[in-house]
């Protein structure tokens, strides 16, 4: 399988891929490459519809100049503390942002996300998060509030009064739970429109048939998630770990 960076070719190709309407994998498939290199390179260029080979290749290639300015010559990319690689964890920072941004969030809500969770305090202020990511004060703000108002990162008051943004298990949660709360809301507004446009019509029929069927998912999330919050993120009691087994 070929390793490296993406040719021009490649791309060329990539765009060729896009325009007849193929999937990720079948584009990954026919250049030999990872499903993820494929899903990587386009979203962060534009995405499926936005995506052009010469613009990608420039891009690329202006990222690379940039980096080897900021980099002084001779040195290499420093482990973390933690003994991690920092390019591997950066490498696959960048896989899991391009996973966000496939389920639907906007660039920079992922790459915050992305952040955060490779982090292992699972925290960062907005001044942590804007020199991680090379982007204003501004860009973290706007980034963060829209993720807080989908409850997906938290905001805690740290020292010296600065703003946390967090992640945890609990918020998977909450997220279900605001996923669940969207639903019952397209339920309520299908069964008005039975009563509005008359049962037993086909208008009507259709919304019935999304109320049964919203109805249904929402009740299994809401159960799913509570049984899954309960058994995975319950802590064992400190009582029942000091008394002895019979």
């Amino acid at each position: 399988m070929p390793g490296g960076r993406l040719t021009q070719s490649e791309r060329q190709q990539i765009a060729a891929g896009l325009a007849d309407g193929l999937a990720y994998a079948e584009i990954a498939r026919r250049l030999e490459r990872p499903t993820s290199t494929i899903t990587r390179e386009v979203m962060r260029n534009g995405g499926p519809t936005g995506y052009r080979a010469d613009l990608a290749h420039r891009a690329t290639q202006q990222r690379t100049h940039r980096r080897r300015q900021s980099t002084p010559q001779g040195s290499q990319t420093p482990a973390q503390v933690d003994g991690r690689d920092a390019q591997v964890v950066h490498d696959y920072q960048e896989t899991l942002t391009t996973v966000f941004m496939t389920s639907g969030l906007p660039k920079m809500m992922a790459r915050v996300l992305g952040c955060l969770y490779t982090t292992d305090s699972g925290s960062l202020t907005a001044a942590e998060l804007a020199q991680r990511l090379q982007v204003s004060p501004a860009t973290i703000s706007k980034a963060t509030t829209a993720l807080e108002s989908l409850e997906l990162i938290r905001r805690e008051r740290a020292e010296r009064r600065r703003d946390r943004y967090v992640v945890d298990d609990d918020l998977w949660y909450q997220s279900m739970l605001r996923s669940a709360r969207d639903n019952a809301l397209l339920v309520e507004a299908a069964k008005q429109g039975v009563t509005i446009l008359g049962p037993g019509t086909p208008a009507a029929t259709r919304l019935e048939n999304i109320a049964r069927y919203l109805d249904f998912v929402t009740e299994s999330i809401t159960r799913a998630a509570e049984q899954a919050r309960e058994i995975l993120y319950s802590k064992p009691d400190p009582d029942d770990r000091a008394r002895p087994h019979a």
